[in-house]
């Protein structure tokens, strides 16, 4: 019983002092993975990735798009930590932009700026308005420490508070397969733990507001998720999909979002 007890003190102390603040909703939120380890083991997976993928070169107009909305996000983000007093949040980011080239309806931002998308996602955004909500809302992700905050929960589940602090410290094996399964593309576990309703829908209003910033219509937001939908329909979840839902309710909600976002951030 007193084990017990003692357990469940330190899980709650642990969470009480690693908590951050996401950007725009202030929702308190747990982190206990440090900063510059996490974006280690991303870079890390990151050049593993790029590395063993056919990825397009620079000349390629496809590549070239994806980097440039990429750089003009990157620009809108570093923008808006600025004026929000958060410019140092971004300490550490190494900004890259990847496509590659697989028949894959997927993209992604690894913790640290580090971005890839598909080349099978492109017929679906069709332009670069709609590839910006795509890298909007992946980027925000990483903005809002997500990859964080779940890595944080499974090592509590799976590690426990007393051992957290020692698995961290010496980067054991537990923490490093733990991350690896978080963001490999298509792991078991990154299946089996998506990103919450409220991390989604965190990600949809900070998406918004960093492709609205960067140049881009956040009203094509609804068609390319309608898009998604009908891309989807008497077939198997795109891997895109299976950890970023879009229904009614999120197409919903983005409607109501957009008409104040555009109105305060959109600069054409």
């Amino acid at each position: 019983m007193i084990k017990k007890y003692f357990l469940g003190a330190s899980i709650v102390i642990i969470g009480f002092c690693s908590c951050k603040t996401v950007p725009v909703t202030g929702r308190k939120q747990l982190n206990l993975v440090p900063d510059f380890m996490i974006k280690e083991m991303a870079f890390t997976q990151y050049d593993s990735v790029v590395k063993a993928s056919p990825t397009l070169s620079q000349f390629d107009t496809r590549a070239q798009m994806v980097t440039r909305v990429g750089n003009r996000i990157q620009t809108a983000v570093e923008n808006y930590m600025q004026q929000n007093n958060m410019q140092k949040e971004l300490k550490n980011f190494k900004w890259e932009f990847n496509t590659i080239n697989e028949n894959i309806v997927n993209a992604w931002c690894m913790p640290g700026g580090k971005v890839v998308v598909y080349t099978g996602l492109l017929p679906i955004t069709q332009s670069e308005e709609g590839l910006a909500v795509v890298m909007g809302h992946e980027i925000a992700h990483a903005i809002a420490r997500h990859g964080n905050e779940r890595m944080s929960e499974a090592l509590l589940i799976g590690v426990g508070g007393l051992a957290l602090q020692e698995a961290l410290k010496e980067k054991k094996e537990t923490t490093q397969l733990l991350f690896l399964g978080l963001y490999v593309v298509g792991s078991k576990l990154a299946l089996e733990l998506p990103n919450s309703r409220m991390q989604e829908s965190e990600a949809d209003k900070l998406g918004l507001i960093f492709m609205s910033m960067a140049g881009y219509n956040p009203e094509e937001a609804v068609p390319f998720w309608q898009r998604m939908a009908a891309n989807n329909k008497g077939g198997k979840l795109p891997e895109f999909l299976s950890t970023h839902p879009s229904d009614e309710t999120r197409i919903k909600k983005l409607s109501e979002l957009i008409p104040e976002i555009k109105n305060i951030y959109y600069k054409n």
